[in-house]
């Protein structure tokens, strides 16, 4: 097969401009495809590299987010033959998809990078999950990309039509498409999705078909897949590292592993993935209405007067109190930094006083 050209993997001339100071230091420009352990898969403009993050890079890095990832366009340092080459730079992205990192821990765990469309994957194989879907469409809407939600193995539920409106009444004007891996139903809409040097990403929990449906699109079978289990027709999960696969027919793919848990790290995109509870919003007694225990609430009212979905509310409320969380969790870990490095500041500046007492006697 012949090696994907830079344009095919998305390249445009603001890449280029982005790139610029790193030509001039005599690097090329690369495309991250996969990661295992550290050492990364390239695409190059003189075809594939295995790399490694440079010294440098991980030195200056502040967290792991800002190490490289599936779908970073990077600054490679070509290695002499049968060596690494040598990451240098990561270029700014657009279109990051971010988690909280599962456990205890508050950081960021990056999933991918530089994405132009998501969809959103589940499998009709069980009730449609529409609390999932919400909180899916947050981390999807405040990466940048445009989201879709698509509703895998049409074929086993019992009320296709039902089950597509039961999603759509959460996914508001984001596109909802039923389609099945196994009679090939509703693919012809989910290929227009797919553009020349556009990247789409699937999201989704374990075992809804995310490989299987990435092996359709580009008409072979790349990635490995499960088999259903026989006793509960469930999909086994299958997908263990991101990756991104270039479409011979244009476009770029990003597979990635099945969350079973999602927790958000950056939610500003919250009060958009629930533009009905915001228009309520409008109506509430305070501004700062938190529509929990405030009284003169126009949320509250609405659902009371059953204009607004309970259940909506509820996970509305659930959302709202992790975004609080974490916000709470990053400021404290930001002062708790803040205290280490100035404690290491301060260390070394009686250091230098102390050496200078020594050199004036």
């Amino acid at each position: 097969m012949t090696a994907p050209t830079l344009e095919t993997l998305g390249w445009t001339s603001a890449w280029a401009e982005a790139f610029a100071p790193h030509r001039d230091a005599g690097l090329v420009p690369a495309r991250v495809t996969l990661e295992h352990n550290h050492i990364f898969r390239v695409l190059a403009g003189d075809g594939e590299h295995l790399a490694e993050a440079a010294g440098r890079l991980k030195h200056r890095a502040e967290g792991r987010a800002e190490l490289p990832v599936v779908g970073d366009w990077v600054a490679v340092r070509p290695g002499d033959a049968g060596s690494r080459a040598q990451i240098m730079a990561v270029l700014p992205r657009h279109g990051v998809f971010s988690r909280k990192a599962a456990g205890r821990e508050t950081e960021e765990q990056m999933v991918a990078a530089n994405v132009d469309c998501v969809l959103i994957v589940f499998g009709l194989d069980v009730p449609v999950k529409t609390r999932a879907i919400e909180r899916y469409l947050v981390v999807a809407r405040r990466s940048g990309a445009s989201p879709v939600v698509v509703l895998n193995k049409s074929d086993v539920s019992e009320d296709v039509a039902a089950d597509v409106t039961e999603a759509t009444v959460v996914a508001g004007d984001v596109p909802v498409l039923a389609v099945s891996t196994h009679s090939g139903a509703g693919f012809e809409q989910l290929t227009n999705v797919m553009a020349f040097g556009q990247t789409v990403a699937l999201l989704g929990p374990s075992g809804v078909g995310k490989s299987t449906i990435v092996n359709r699109l580009i008409g072979r079978e790349l990635l490995p897949t499960g088999e259903v289990r026989t006793w509960d027709q469930r999909g086994r999960h299958t997908t263990v590292h991101r990756q991104l696969v270039v479409r011979a027919e244009g476009g770029l793919i990003i597979d990635t592993p099945g969350m079973r848990e999602l927790q958000l790290w950056d939610t500003d995109a919250v009060t958009e993935t629930f533009a009905d509870i915001a228009a309520f919003a409008e109506s509430c007694r305070f501004r700062d209405c938190r529509h929990d225990r405030e009284p003169g609430c126009g949320v509250k009212e609405a659902v009371a007067r059953g204009d607004l979905d309970a259940a909506r509310y509820e996970g509305f409320l659930k959302l709202q109190a992790e975004q609080a969380s974490v916000e709470a969790k990053r400021d404290e870990r930001a002062l708790i930094e803040a205290k280490r490095v100035g404690k290491i500041g301060a260390k070394a500046y009686r250091s230098l006083v102390k050496n200078r007492e020594r050199q004036g006697r």
